[in-house]
């Protein structure tokens, strides 16, 4: 509701008066005629008769980063607020976050500016919270964020388009309307100058309002939000894209990180490993020990030498570039969002990859880096290091032409390449137009492949059904792999928590795994396993596996296409890994959590008394064909819930180094006992790999052992023995 004596608006309200002063503004000169200009501007809508008041916020809305829900007659009372309507989604909604960032860095709450994110979802996945919680961290927005879930003032305010800015008076009395992104000076003059006029007379209240940070909430992990990933056929190893973290990892296929390069937190700098800094990388390729890196929100593209352990810039300037042509030496050339890179070949003659393949995500096109002379497709001779547009107006639309400049593209995220025939083309993840879309490697053209549907402009045609060619429906697909094997393409259906399977001959487009609900569940198949926003995937192994970066699970799950299982890939650090950063001081030990799939193992109870010392034997067998991972720490733990003062004195956990070889745990029953009965748990996690390493897995198995603590004196116990095959 509104604020009494106030009239009910909407932003049209605003549209007369905010478009005088904009055409004011546009004949000022200086800094302070600019000033005057919205301080006078300021004067005339404060004297309105009534103010255009902002509704409050619906009760029973969620809430993140407060310590409760927010009034904006109560607790913005006395503040200058902006709103911030968005949809975690959209590009554009993203090139704005650091405008948002540089405000609330210029400006707190004590100084009277408060920033709320009014969250009103594209697509149906956007509207769970849980959803939201993420990309609140994932893109570390610090300020309040409210779910609008049925977009309740999205439609009472009359907003149209994401992104949109409202800023508000200290009685909830709406002051100015940003649309779109690249307002930041505007943003700036705006807010500085509301904060000017209203403490000038007296309305700023420097109260602080109760942040409560979900980020400060969560666990360390070795993985956070990972994008992309991709594999060095050459090599034994895995490239992901630790997005979260800000950094490259560089795997061995048994799980050992070889190199760290960037994080934990985000930066742009060049140089040697233990210097340089991404933010949100997305897209990897990897080719002779070199990785191009698409550094998203630096907007450039990275080099990495893993010979040289130096990492350089190939192409854009560091800021967000808004040319959609290109044709600029690559870093000269400002790029815009780039979300994937994939390696291509200028011309059937070459023998080698000489083309860098980006999806420019914040123009919404396609372009190329050329990494050594060559040509493209009807394109003159190019110079090495050149970056341009090859497909794609720039227009954000599910456009397909045969002439590639004409075509539109809305928010391509993935890419992947066939370049054998018939197919000879690029396949693209279209996420905001929810389809897959092929660029023709010959002539440029570019065809429609699955989902959407005919109307170009109509970017809401999404869903989740399985079908052929424009009766699939996708959910923002982020990542496309292609299985030259089988000659299928593997799409990660983002937003509806799947893989999916396409034959590009027949654009028939059926679900592989997953089940639609956003969780963590390893299944006996791949139909009962289940995803959170998988951003990207890759074929390895001759096309027997299928790498997934299950990105709001913090975790890369492996699917094995011929026996349809489904693990995780374990990813840890060796004392000879190559980390960026300082040595931190060792944290205290942290004891895993078994998964909920883990099995359990009910003992006979065993009876004890005070002093004595029971002994348990792990007979554990591995699948046949499997070896302990190196490097990874298999281990067991003791566990005593209700009865903790079992475990004091005692060893509680310890390392399984050998199959062959393994470990007996000791218990001493105290001499002071506080119960009678108790149950000790034992549990065990081992990380085991395929022969070749090609394939690694962690299993857990939980020990349940019940003690019956008697005064009498009992002869010698023998050992128990833990048995389990995996």
């Amino acid at each position: 509701m509104a604020a009494p004596g106030a009239r009910s608006c909407n932003l049209s309200g605003l549209l007369p008066a905010q478009t005088s002063l904009e055409y004011a503004l546009l004949d000022a000169v200086t800094q302070e005629e600019k000033d005057g200009l919205v301080y006078q501007y300021l004067q005339k809508v404060d004297g309105w008769e009534q103010d255009l008041s902002v509704p409050e916020f619906p009760e029973g809305l969620e809430w993140l980063n407060t310590e409760e829900p927010i009034s904006v007659y109560k607790d913005l009372c006395g503040k200058v607020v902006v709103l911030d309507f968005f949809t975690y989604c959209c590009i554009n909604c993203v090139h704005l976050l650091p405008d948002l960032h540089a405000l609330e860095h210029t400006y707190s709450d004590k100084d009277g500016l408060l920033i709320v994110g009014v969250h009103s979802a594209k697509f149906p996945n956007e509207k769970v919270l849980d959803n939201i919680r993420s990309a609140v961290l994932r893109y570390n927005i610090t300020h309040p964020v409210v779910n609008d879930a049925d977009a309740s003032l999205w439609q009472e305010l009359e907003v149209s388009c994401w992104p949109t800015l409202i800023i508000l008076g200290p009685r909830g009395n709406m002051l100015f309307s940003l649309i779109g992104e690249g307002h930041k000076e505007k943003l700036f003059l705006y807010t500085s100058i509301a904060l000017k006029y209203y403490k000038d007379r007296g309305q700023i209240r420097p109260n602080k309002i109760g942040i409560k940070l979900y980020k400060d909430s969560l666990p360390p992990s070795p993985l956070l939000f990972p994008g992309k990933i991709t594999v060095d056929h050459v090599s034994n190893r895995l490239v992901i894209a630790d997005t979260g973290h800000h950094r490259i990892l560089v795997v061995w296929k048994n799980g050992q990180t070889q190199y760290s390069i960037g994080g934990p937190n985000p930066g742009r700098k060049d140089g040697i490993f233990s210097e340089s800094s991404f933010h949100s990388p997305q897209g990897v390729a990897i080719m002779n020990n070199i990785i191009y890196v698409a550094d998203t929100e630096n907007h450039l593209i990275r080099k990495i030498d893993l010979e040289a352990e130096m990492v350089s810039t190939v192409a854009g300037v560091g800021i967000q570039g808004a040319d959609r042509e290109g044709g600029a030496k690559g870093d000269e050339q400002p790029i815009s969002s780039p979300w994937d890179v994939v390696f291509g070949r200028s011309g059937s003659e070459v023998q080698r990859d000489n083309i860098l393949w980006i999806a420019m995500a914040g123009t919404h096109q396609i372009w190329a880096l050329l990494l050594d002379c060559g040509r493209l497709p009807k394109k003159n001779e190019l110079k090495e290091g050149t970056c341009l547009r090859f497909a794609g107006s720039g227009n954000e639309e599910n456009r397909n032409n045969a002439y590639p400049h004409k075509a539109g593209f809305a928010q391509p995220s993935g890419l992947s390449l066939a370049s054998e025939d018939p197919w000879s083309c690029l396949f693209v993840a279209d996420s905001e137009s929810s389809t897959v879309r092929t660029v023709s490697l010959k002539d440029g053209a570019v065809k429609h492949l699955v989902g959407g549907e005919r109307d170009p402009m109509n970017l809401f045609a999404f869903g989740d059904v399985d079908g052929v060619g424009i009766n699939a429906r996708l959910q923002h697909p982020l990542g496309v792999t292609w299985d030259k094997k089988r000659n299928l393409l593997y799409v990660a259906d983002s937003y509806n928590h799947k893989i999916k399977v396409v034959d590009p001959k027949t654009k028939n487009c059926t679900t592989l795994a997953g089940t639609g609900n956003a969780s963590n569940i390893i299944g006996s198949n791949f139909t009962d396993s289940t995803f959170n926003e998988p951003g990207g995937l890759c074929i390895g192994e001759n096309g027997q596996l299928l790498y997934v970066a299950d990105t709001n699970n913090h975790q890369i799950k492996v699917l094995d296409l011929e026996t349809k299982t489904v693990s995780v890939f374990p990813v840890f650090t060796s004392e000879n890994a190559v980390v960026d950063g300082p040595c931190l001081a060792e944290k205290p030990k942290t004891l895993p959590k078994l998964p909920k799939s883990a099995p359990g193992v009910r003992l006979s109870p065993v009876a004890a008394c005070p002093g004595q010392t029971l002994q348990f034997k792990l007979r554990l067998d591995l699948p046949s064909g499997t070896k302990l991972t190196e490097g990874a720490s298999s281990c067991w733990f003791l566990s005593a819930e209700g009865n903790e003062w079992l475990l004091q004195g005692q060893i509680p956990s310890g390392e399984i180094e050998s199959i062959s070889n393994q470990p007996t745990i000791s218990l001493q029953i105290p001499g002071d006992c506080l119960s009678l009965e108790a149950i000790l748990s034992i549990s065990v996690f081992l990380y085991y790999c395929s022969a070749d390493s090609s394939a690694c897995m962690m299993k857990g198995i939980l020990f349940s052992q019940p003690l019956q603590i008697t005064d009498t004196q009992q002869d010698c116990i023998p050992p128990v023995e833990l048995k389990y095959i995996f």
